[in-house]
């Protein structure tokens, strides 16, 4: 039987969902919550644990996104408010670590992209402030690494390359990133970058044709190569070759009532995990085997509590978790899972 599970988070709560606690963090303690899910061809029950994280009070801001660190088993947590830190630092089980609030002005899109050489962090900063409209990489204890972009400054250039509101990123094994430039600003564009932050391709322009974008939000990547982009603001999801940045498609017809916020896929790769902020809902949508884009089947639908928002998530590479970073939540709930 297929198995999920779901984690969120909100202005000042977090929702987690983990398979197992540590323990010296606390045994879990599970209650019963009602969720409304529709699964159209297995039916799953849900519980939910809400000892994840082990003290919610460290959550004092809304949070925007959520990377989880497969690799070491760590889970970063981005919160935006004024005089607390940005950057809250846990395990998988929940245990908390540390934070960080280091040249963050207001994070947006969160990414941990660890080797086994080296923990990274990526961050998009969307603020106004003296560090915003850049996106930024730290190692583990908040050490600025890189900055990409012209801090406090947004534009469109190329040369030097400029961001206004840039969204999200998704960085390869190999070091190549994918970025969406323009959560509501100057910029429309989707773009890929070599290693050593060389432009590979890009396509970027506001519109409704095939590759141009109305508020480009997430991207993520697939194991057939594919790049696999939230159009939000046109209610559809693009998809592009990785390699030559060719257009590949478009799934429009899920998409009716309201655009993607954010998309990743399952563990096993089997299903695209969305999200829609303002309907409060994630949808899991068969995922096309190489070769074919055809249509969005939705699979299954999980309907969260109203206001909610699901903004960003992230699936664990180790335990399949999904964590959702919710800006509107006004409950605390802490796992969701299969029984």
């Amino acid at each position: 039987m297929a198995k999920f599970w779901v984690c969120a988070a909100g202005a000042g709560f977090f929702l987690a969902c983990l398979i197992l606690h540590s323990r010296f963090c606390g045994s879990p303690v599970l209650r019963n919550f009602a969720f409304q899910v529709s699964w159209r061809t297995e039916e799953i029950l849900y519980r939910l644990d809400v000892d994840w994280p082990e003290y919610s009070e460290y959550f004092t801001g809304a949070t925007f996104g959520v990377a989880v660190d497969s690799l070491n088993g760590l889970v970063y947590v981005a919160q935006r408010g004024d005089n607390i830190p940005k950057v809250l630092v846990f395990t998988e089980d929940g245990c908390f670590l540390r934070a960080w609030n280091y040249t963050v002005d207001t994070p947006h899109g969160i990414f941990a992209a660890s080797t086994l050489h080296e923990q990274s962090v990526w961050i998009t900063d969307v603020g106004s402030g003296s560090y915003g409209h850049t996106i930024k990489k730290y190692n583990s204890f908040g050490d600025l690494v890189q900055v990409l972009g012209t801090p406090g400054k947004k534009g469109t250039g190329l040369n030097p390359l400029q961001f206004d509101n840039p969204a999200e990123l998704y960085v390869e094994d190999t070091g190549d990133m994918y970025i969406v430039d323009g959560d509501g600003g100057l910029n429309n564009r989707l773009i890929k970058l070599s290693q050593d932050f060389m432009i590979l391709w890009l396509h970027g322009e506001n519109g409704t044709e095939p590759a141009k974008f109305n508020i480009p939000h997430s991207v993520t990547l697939d194991s057939a190569g594919r790049v696999w982009v939230a159009d939000r603001g046109n209610k559809r999801i693009q998809v592009f070759d990785k390699d030559t940045g060719e257009w590949l498609g478009a799934w429009t017809n899920c998409f009716t009532e309201e655009g993607p916020s954010s998309v990743r896929f399952t563990l096993d790769g089997k299903y695209l995990i969305v999200a829609q902020l303002n309907l409060s809902r994630l949808l899991f949508v068969a995922a096309p085997p190489a070769g074919s884009i055809g249509d969005c089947s939705v699979i299954s639908t999980i309907q969260l509590a109203d206001q909610v928002l699901p903004h960003l998530l992230d699936v664990s590479g180790k335990t399949g978790a999904i964590f959702v970073a919710e800006i509107g939540a006004k409950q605390f709930y802490c796992k969701i899972c299969s029984s």
